[in-house]
């Protein structure tokens, strides 16, 4: 009888010691509030990457992180938003890596045209050591890279004529993102870039300040750019991506348990949103067509000829990235495409 009593008291003790864990595993999770910030629709697939990860969050936090999202530029434009991030007065944003080169240099190798040939390809390069150690370059700028999403390939629209050689390009004025890889490579296709903000892009298309610009299918139908440009040229020049994005100043104040819920939700956030930006984007091409653009797919053999057209951009820019990285990132494409 003894035995047992010992037996059903260390039981006992057991149970208290674990109820004790959970408890106080509970109550590492707090109560946060906090704002993210994108470009686009709500409709867009960056939409619903942002509604899936407060879903998440909320849901790995038992309620207790409550995430508020912000679409088509609320909260300023990207170069705002990177400051609020840095600053702590917004916790998160989702944007395209493109206009953070002017923060975090290095994600101007992701620039580089024709330099992915596939998206399989990306999703290794991005998710492998290499895209760890682009995100870690965020740290001291005063943000924390969680994960990269996708955009997709960005193809180019306009108003003057169809894109079906390198010399259709030439003289148009193109809206480009604010990175000097993708202006000095628009450049060398011939045409005039002109870098301006996603949230000035419709007026400009529409008023004619620009002729064209360039975005995977997926923006320009959330963005009903067919409504200002004539003709959609399928390119795929460069492969894009977006960054989820925290403030380092908030991220701090965050317990491992807080940290590890964001971390998880970034992480199911990416594997659904790459999964859905693909499905809208196979079925886009004909969207835009039953919206009256003219689209067309440019040869691989002129596909080529543009490559061969921005080839000296990385022989210009290279030198400006930590060449270690450089190094490794150009080895992961290669490993990549084997």
């Amino acid at each position: 009888m003894k035995k047992i009593s010992a037996k059903c008291a260390k039981l006992a003790l057991i149970v208290a010691s674990l109820t004790a864990c959970i408890a106080v595993g509970a109550q590492e999770i707090r109560e946060h509030k906090m704002k993210l910030g994108y470009a686009l629709k709500e409709d867009h697939p960056q939409g619903f990457a942002a509604q899936k990860f407060a879903e998440l969050l909320a849901q790995k936090s038992g309620g207790k992180m409550h995430l508020q999202t912000f679409a088509n530029s609320t909260l300023g434009d990207d170069k705002q938003m990177i400051g609020a991030l840095q600053g702590g007065v917004q916790e998160f944003s989702i944007q395209a890596t493109s206009p953070f080169v002017g923060t975090v240099r290095d994600y101007g190798m992701l620039d580089f045209f024709f330099i992915f040939s596939n998206e399989k390809q990306a999703d290794a390069v991005l998710d492998g050591p290499v895209g760890q150690k682009l995100l870690a370059k965020n740290l001291d700028k005063g943000l924390v890279g969680l994960v990269f999403l996708e955009n997709g390939f960005r193809n180019i629209t306009n108003n003057k004529r169809p894109i079906s050689r390198p010399e259709d390009i030439q003289g148009l004025k193109i809206r480009v993102m604010q990175s000097p890889v993708m202006i000095e490579s628009i450049q060398q296709l011939g045409a005039n870039p002109t870098p301006l903000a996603f949230s000035e892009l419709y007026t400009a298309l529409e008023t004619g300040t620009v002729d064209g610009e360039e975005n995977p299918c997926p923006i320009v139908e959330s963005a009903k750019f067919a409504e200002v440009q004539k003709f959609y040229s399928v390119t795929n020049h460069v492969y894009n991506s977006f960054v989820l994005t925290a403030s380092k100043k908030w991220w701090d104040k965050l317990n491992p348990a807080e940290q590890k819920i964001v971390t998880d939700a970034s992480l199911e956030t990416r594997a659904y949103h790459r999964k859905l930006n693909r499905e809208v984007n196979a079925k886009c091409i004909a969207a835009l067509q039953a919206q009256k653009m003219q689209v067309n797919q440019v040869a691989p053999a002129e596909m080529s000829r543009m490559r061969d057209k921005t080839k000296g951009v990385m022989d210009k820019f290279g030198k400006d990235f930590d060449q270690a990285l450089l190094k490794d990132f150009l080895a992961a494409i290669d490993a990549a495409s084997k």
